[in-house]
């Protein structure tokens, strides 16, 4: 798999697989697994909190644990009926964007990234922030569709439950849309939470000082990620990287994986 040998080409010990509701990478990244490069397996779940999308990261969890497994298939399903109808609405305004293309450039789970890569393809926009305007498939937008999100703090005892480790993704993100306050991150941290994603390109100098002051004050570890996602991003992989005393934490508090090593 591309992934993990772009990740030690890059100079990582560690690189974190975390696909949007799914898990069908783990087996191809586990098999590619360069010498010298730990995996650790996860994903990031769709999740809302009054009437606000949000990301739980959710590290080393138990694949199997079948609450956890069910509510996942529902959030792949409603990915592919939410693409299914942007599709729709593209094609009834004469967009030649068609389900077939967008399922060959997923090679996968479908998200709106795809759908953005088709509108590349036939020249409708010039890169997929271009395609996520209002204009095209932006949040609310012309074509945009809603999908099923699980509530975050649901999310966070359902991960936990499966023995994993349960990460607030980007909380401060504000660039990105709305976000919710400190009051919904201590409901987590009830629940469960063990870390924020603090150092993050979507936040600013300011936004990761109030973060670390949250995770000091609530107990919570702070990790960083690139959020690399290939092409369809200019960020670099191997950027804002967790430290390793976060790590060798996660790590410890897993009880439904164990990390892989080659």
């Amino acid at each position: 798999m591309q992934l993990v040998r772009e990740a030690r080409d890059a100079g990582l010990d560690v690189v974190a697989l975390t696909d949007h509701d799914t898990t069908a990478g783990w087996e191809d990244a586990a098999a590619a697994l360069p010498p010298g490069l730990s995996l650790v397996r996860g994903t990031e779940l769709s999740c809302s909190r009054g009437g606000i999308s949000l990301h739980l990261l959710a590290y080393l969890f138990d694949p199997a644990e079948p609450e956890f497994a069910a509510v996942r298939r529902g959030l792949r399903d409603s990915r592919v009926s939410r693409a299914e109808r942007m599709i729709e609405m593209l094609a009834a305004d004469g967009h030649p964007v068609s389900w077939q293309q967008v399922r060959a450039l997923a090679e996968g789970t479908v998200g709106r990234p795809h759908i953005a890569q088709a509108l590349m393809a036939h020249g409708l926009v010039g890169s997929v922030d271009e395609a996520f305007a209002p204009e095209w498939i932006g949040t609310r937008g012309r074509y945009w569709a809603a999908k099923s999100e699980l509530d975050v703090v649901e999310g966070v005892r359902l991960v936990v439950g499966a023995g994993g480790v349960a990460v607030f993704a980007h909380p401060a993100a504000s660039r990105r849309g709305r976000t919710v306050g400190d009051d919904v991150i201590a409901l987590m941290a009830d629940a469960g939470l063990a870390g924020l994603e603090v150092d993050h390109v979507d936040h600013d100098d300011d936004e990761r000082a109030h973060l670390r002051g949250v995770a000091a004050d609530l107990g919570l570890l702070v990790t960083g990620s690139s959020d690399f996602h290939g092409d369809n991003k200019t960020v670099r992989l191997g950027d804002h990287v967790t430290s390793e005393a976060a790590y060798d934490d996660i790590v410890a508090r897993a009880t439904g994986l164990e990390v892989l090593a080659s």
